[in-house]
């Protein structure tokens, strides 16, 4: 049950939903509906309007209360990471280290700053959906006509409707006059759906797109004029629900979220863990309280990778940059991740998978099957027979029937800048672009056959005409539902002339189309004043077939292998259209979704599915037809339940509610809505499916980079650790003072880490499959890695400091050794991060100049550090010996060949993971 309207009482409310819960307005013949709203055709009176007012509320949709921006600031500090970084930053205050407390409190409060204002801006998306519904209406009201603000609309009014209007809210209607209304804000369909008053059979179930003498609040009269009723308003209205759905619905964590939330608790448990270790072992052995507070507080902060939300915040920033030049604009960062994580993709079909413009691809004339070339308005597309050029003049059924779907047409192909622009409805532009592809236009056969008359096309008689005069006599041109042509011929144009009709024939034929997911229709002639007049008159007879034109929206450019290599990548396509059943399999079938005859799912058959049934369905059936957007949004929570991380495109109202739900949700740029956009995390500047790939490309090397940064400062975070923790177990002194482990942190972790954000993508990574949401930040293999460097730079270090120590050299001179070791391990294990499974020796390193730059700028920093007398003060150091480099360059260089050795041990693993470690979360 929808939400209660915020300015109406509940017992009010309560009234109105039992009046009006469950009406079936399509299925009530239009006095009813009259009578079941007490009201008339002509109209309500000012007094009864103002009642009404009083008991229904206006009509404007108003859901929960919105979100408060405090609530949002505070939603961007809840993240165990963060709450390290803080707890850190009033440690290094306490202990008056300002250069890291800076540091840290600028990385908090940067992320804090972005996360709220893209969160803000999302949670305004309904403010989109209120502009969209407040149009004015022309009513009958106390006898006469007045244009009122439509939320003073109520059950019961007459509103009047003409092209150009919005419909002010949901209305059955009382009359219509060639009435057509583009309801592609509610089902995604651009083609405008012809309307009429007849009450549809009682028994009759059908969605919003079936309901033809209903008009929805929200959607554009393309055409005529119509009278309706209105019954229902605000939450009420189809446009209501959606809204209701959009507000209730929540954003889901996405994976890096929940992994980043899964690693902070991890490391926070291990810093606190480590520290109050290092603090009583070394009160243990008799070391200075102070000292050892020092020392653990040192070992805390260096052992937070608090570089760790600025390298994932400029990786997924490097993620948007690369996004949008790829056409794929990024509203929210942590969508970028997402998009490389994703399972399946649930893309809607026109316009994203298809041109969203109709085009003749087949016509049937004098019993031979012609092909027509040229995408859509192309100009220099033609006719074809067997791949041969047909000059349409020689014949005559072919040329007929090109011309029968260009007279009787009201819309118009103008020249500019070398294109034909289109202008009218989708359907007979088609009609005219497959003339103008063997060079007839309107201009030139009117001068051949004179206009005298027209018959608009109307939805009871399924057909449109035009009559001529030619020769002196009368001529009529007919175009139609196959079915209704048929029934007005008794006989066929030939190659040879006029001869025998087999309706069977025809009928096949039609049928042959329609499995290609070709909307048909029929081309007919009759001649004489006999027939003029029948045609005018809506039953026209006698007339002789000319032939058949199939027509559909073809797929996009680079749709085709965009799907492929989804699937290449372990990433599962599903279509779910407003379309009919057919058409949308033809286009699965042709843009590699799905095989031959593909099995199709309508929201009819949803509706009636238990929520254990459609996910069973879910897991083998990838194209649902006919689909409300309440069903779109119930697929998508399907497949969250699953497991699934699961991206949506979509460009209408209708789409919204799916598209906040899903993990990421992706809206048109050029065709979408407003709403659309806003509920949305990424935005398709050019609709095309193929982005939505290349975005899913730049997904996974922003994650790919985010884990290589981690395991840097993880691994680097373990070897600083161990060598403390093995120098107290060993009742030495300190390898490293406080200060020169925050030096170390600041100088190496705090630069090159940031360059392997800037990492370019592996073709590897774009063939394996999606990662599970339940794997950390770290694959397994990282993680192996990680100890095992950890292990090694301590091992390295520990043996330097013990070299010098023992040699003779002062203290201060081996702890200035040990930490330059470890600032040179970590400059040669920066090479190792660059890649999970390739060698260090096999990536060029001018392909990311910034890393190279970066660990040459850290080396310089340290070296300088110790000629500076500043830092030479502060940090306690001093040069050392060429000796001394050459020694530490020798063992520093030992962190390379360990990991290249792990490499070699794990990469046929890594290469047979498509295989053995592919991860589905389907019950199939």
């Amino acid at each position: 049950m929808a939400k209660r309207l915020a300015s109406v009482p509940s017992d009010v409310y309560n009234v109105f939903v039992e009046k009006t819960a469950g009406q079936s307005w399509y299925a009530r013949s239009a006095r009813d509906v009259l009578s079941s709203l007490e009201a008339s055709a002509e109209g309500l009176s000012t007094e009864e309007v103002q009642a009404r007012l009083r008991r229904y509320g206006r009509n404007v949709i108003r859901t929960g209360k919105e979100t408060s921006p405090w609530s949002i600031l505070f939603h961007q500090v809840k993240s165990p990471l963060i709450y390290i970084l803080l707890a850190a930053t009033v440690v290094t205050l306490a202990i008056q280290h300002w250069a890291d407390a800076i540091v840290i409190g600028i990385v908090v409060a940067l992320n804090t700053v972005v996360g709220f204002v893209q969160e803000y801006r999302a949670e305004n998306a309904i403010q989109a959906l209120l502009g969209l519904t407040t149009p004015r209406a022309m009513v009958r009201r106390d006898g006469g006509q007045h244009r009122v603000d439509s939320g003073e609309l109520v059950p019961g009014d007459i509103v009047l409707l003409e092209a150009g209007d919005i419909v002010p809210a949901d209305l059955r209607l009382l009359g219509s006059n060639r009435l057509a209304i583009d309801e592609s804000l509610l089902t995604g369909e651009s083609v405008p759906v012809a309307k009429s008053p007849e009450a549809l059979p009682a028994e009759t179930k059908v969605g919003p797109t079936g309901q033809k003498n209903m008009a929805f609040m929200g959607t554009a009269v393309a055409s005529g004029k119509g009278t309706g009723v209105v019954v229902a308003t605000a939450l009420r209205t189809e446009m209501g629900s959606i809204a209701e759905s959009l507000v209730g619905t929540k954003r889901v964590e996405t994976p890096l979220q929940s992994r980043m939330k899964r690693f902070g608790w991890l490391v926070s448990i291990a810093v606190v863990g480590a520290s109050v270790l290092a603090f009583a072992v070394g009160l243990t052995l008799g070391k200075g309280v102070v000292e050892m507070f020092l020392t653990a507080v040192a070992i805390a902060v260096s052992a937070i990778p608090e570089g760790l939300p600025v390298v994932m915040s400029i990786a997924l920033a490097v993620g948007v940059r690369r996004m949008a030049k790829r056409n794929a604009i990024i509203r929210r960062l942590p969508a970028v991740e997402t998009l490389g994580s994703c399972t399946v993709i649930l893309s809607d079909k026109t316009g994203t998978l298809t041109q969203n413009q109709m085009t003749v691809q087949a016509i049937w004339a004098g019993g031979t099957r012609y092909s027509v070339t040229g995408d859509g308005l192309d100009p220099l597309g033609r006719i074809e027979q067997d791949g041969v050029e047909i000059d349409v003049s020689e014949s005559p059924p072919l040329h007929l029937t090109l011309a029968a779907g260009i007279l009787p047409n009201e819309a118009s192909l103008l020249w500019g800048e070398g294109l034909l622009i289109p202008t009218g409805d989708p359907t007979e532009v088609a009609l005219l672009a497959s003339g103008a592809k063997a060079r007839l236009f309107r201009e030139g056969l009117l001068e051949r056959y004179p206009l005298e008359a027209e018959v608009p096309f109307d939805a009871n008689w399924m057909f449109s005409a035009t009559v001529h005069s030619h020769n002196g006599r009368e001529v009529v041109f007919v175009k139609g539902a196959p079915e209704r042509v048929l029934e007005m011929c008794d006989a066929r144009l030939g190659q040879d002339g006029r001869e025998e009709l087999r309706s069977e024939e025809v009928t096949e034929e039609v049928q042959h189309l329609a499995k290609q997911g070709l909307r048909v229709l029929a081309m007919a002639m009759g001649e004489g004043a006999e027939v003029a007049q029948e045609v005018r008159e809506g039953q026209p007879r006698g007339l002789v077939f000319l032939g058949l034109q199939g027509m559909m929206d073809p797929p996009r450019e680079g749709v085709i292998e965009a799907v492929s290599a989804c699937q290449r990548a372990g990433i599962r396509v599903m279509m779910v259209t407003g379309d009919n059943p057919t058409t949308a399999a033809a286009i699965a079938e042709k843009v590699g979704i799905t095989g031959k005859s593909p099995e199709v799912r309508t929201g009819i058959e949803m509706e009636q599915m238990s929520d254990t049934e459609l996910e069973d369905v879910a897991c083998h059936v990838s194209v649902y037809a006919r689909v409300r957007p309440t069903q779109k949004l119930r697929l998508v929570n399907t497949l969250r339940r699953q497991g699934h991380i699961v991206a949506v495109t979509g460009d209408g109202v209708n789409d919204a509610p799916a598209l906040k739900s899903a993990h990421i949700g992706a809206a048109m740029g050029r065709s979408g809505t407003d709403v659309a956009k806003e509920a949305s995390e990424m935005v398709l500047t050019d609709d095309n499916f193929a982005t939505v790939y290349a975005a899913v490309e730049e997904g996974r090397t922003a994650f790919s980079n985010i884990r290589k940064a981690t395991f840097f400062l993880v691994s680097s975070g373990i070897g600083e650790l161990v060598a403390i923790l093995a120098s107290l177990a060993l009742r030495w002194p300190l390898p490293l003072l406080p200060a020169q482990i925050l030096w170390l942190n600041l100088v190496t972790n705090g630069i090159e880490d940031v360059g392997l954000a800037f990492e370019p993508g592996e073709r590897e990574q774009y063939r394996r499959p999606p990662l599970s949401p339940k794997e950390g930040v770290l694959s397994r293999v990282f993680i192996e890695r990680s100890v095992i460097v950890g292990l090694v730079m301590a091992a390295g270090t520990l043996g330097m400091f013990a070299w010098e120590w023992g040699g003779g050299a002062t203290i201060e001179y081996a702890r200035v050794t040990a930490l330059t070791t470890l600032v040179m391990f970590q400059i040669f294990h920066v090479l190792n991060c660059r890649s999970e499974e390739k060698s260090a020796f096999a990536k060029n390193p001018f392909t990311n100049r910034l890393l190279l730059i970066g660990t040459l700028v850290s080396l310089a920093a340290h070296v300088g550090a110790m000629y500076v007398a500043p830092t030479q003060f502060l940090l306690r150091l001093e040069p050392l010996g060429l000796e001394t480099w050459g020694r530490i360059a020798m063992v520093a260089l030992s962190v390379i060949l360990v990991v290249e050795i792990h490499k070699m041990l794990r990469r046929p693993r890594l290469r047979a993971a498509p295989a053995t470690q592919a991860w589905t979360a389907t019950r199939a």
